[in-house]
C-alpha cells in the first residue's frame, strides 16, 4: 500500500512472545486504510489471530506482549491503551469462536456491546434497529437464548455486538469457522454492506483465502509469524503461488508455501 497516505491502522515491525519466551510474530508490518476491508490470510498458527489481539491490546491476558515496533491507530501509539479504551476509541474484535453470553438473548447481547456508549436509551434504541437492519435474522431471533441459536446466528450476533459500539475499525477474527460455505457468503456479504453503506473499516483474519479475497481490498499472508507476501485482493488471488497453496487450485494437493517453486525462490521472504 502507498506508504506516504495515512492509514486508519498502521503495525509497524512487531515481534510478540509469549510467556518471555516464544517469539511468535517476527517483525510483522501492514496497514488498513480507512474505509477498506484488509484481510490477513494464512493457515492455522500462522501468526493472524496473535496479529489482532496485539492490536486489540488482548495479548496480555494470555502472557503474551508486544515486545518491539508500534501499532498506530489515527496516527497515534495504541500499544500502551486498555483493550476498554480501544473500544471507545472505535477499535473492537470480534473474537473466534463466536463468543456469546449464551444464558442472555440475542438482544440481551447485542445490547452489552453498548456499554462503552454515551446518550441515553433512545440513541441505543437506533442503533439496535441498524443492526437489525443489517441481520434481519436476529431481530426474528431477539428473544431467543443465544445458546440455542445457530452458529451463523452467533457470528451475527458477535459482529452485531460489535457494531453497538459504534466502531470505526472491527478486527474480525475466523468469521468463516465451522460454518456452511453459503452461510460465510452471507457474513461476508454483510461486512460488504456494512463497509460501503457505514465506512467502517475491518481487519478480517481468515483461512478461508477464496472467499476473503473474494471481498477484500487489499491481502496479507503470514506463514509462521512472518508477512510472506501483500497485495491488492485480486492481485493474490491470479497470484500462482497463491493458487496452488491457499486456493487449491494446483493440482498436486496442499503443500507447504517453501515446497512451492516460485517460493523458493524468493527466500528472502524468509531471511
Amino acid at each position: 500500500m502507498n506508504a506516504s497516505s495515512n492509514p486508519l491502522l498502521r503495525v509497524n515491525n512487531i515481534e510478540v512472545i509469549y510467556d518471555h519466551v516464544i517469539l511468535v510474530l517476527k517483525g510483522v508490518s501492514l496497514e488498513v486504510p480507512e474505509g477498506k476491508i484488509v484481510s490477513i490470510l494464512g493457515a492455522n498458527g500462522a501468526g493472524k489471530t496473535t496479529t489482532l489481539k496485539a492490536i486489540s491490546n488482548l495479548l496480555r491476558s494470555e502472557r503474551g506482549e508486544v515486545t518491539k515496533g508500534s501499532i498506530e491507530y489515527r496516527g497515534n501509539n495504541i500499544t500502551d491503551k486498555s483493550p476498554a479504551e480501544l473500544v471507545m476509541d472505535g477499535v473492537v474484535q470480534v473474537m473466534e469462536g463466536r463468543h456469546c453470553f449464551e444464558h442472555l438473548t440475542v438482544e440481551e447481547n447485542l445490547l452489552t456491546g453498548a456499554y462503552t456508549r454515551k446518550g441515553g436509551r433512545a440513541m441505543i434504541n437506533e442503533e439496535l434497529e441498524k443492526v437489525y437492519h443489517y441481520f434481519p435474522r436476529l431481530k426474528e431471533r431477539r428473544t431467543s437464548q443465544a445458546g440455542y441459536v445457530s452458529g451463523g446466528e452467533q457470528q451475527m450476533v458477535a459482529v452485531g455486538r460489535a457494531l453497538m459500539a459504534k466502531p470505526n475499525l472491527i478486527l474480525l477474527d475466523e468469521p468463516s469457522m465451522g460454518l456452511a460455505p453459503q452461510l460465510v457468503e452471507e457474513i461476508f456479504e454483510i461486512v460488504k454492506r456494512l463497509n460501503i453503506e457505514t465506512g467502517v473499516s475491518f481487519l478480517v483474519a481468515e483461512q478461508n483465502a477464496t472467499v476473503a479475497l473474494k471481498y477484500a481490498h487489499y491481502g496479507y499472508i503470514l506463514e509462521n509469524g512472518r508477512v510472506v507476501m501483500d497485495g491488492e485482493a485480486e492481485s493474490l488471488s491470479n497470484n500462482e503461488d497463491v493458487k496452488e497453496f491457499y486456493l487449491g487450485l494446483g493440482g498436486d494437493g496442499r503443500k507447504s508455501f517453501k515446497e512451492v517453486k516460485h517460493y523458493r525462490r524468493r527466500k528472502r521472504w524468509l531471511a
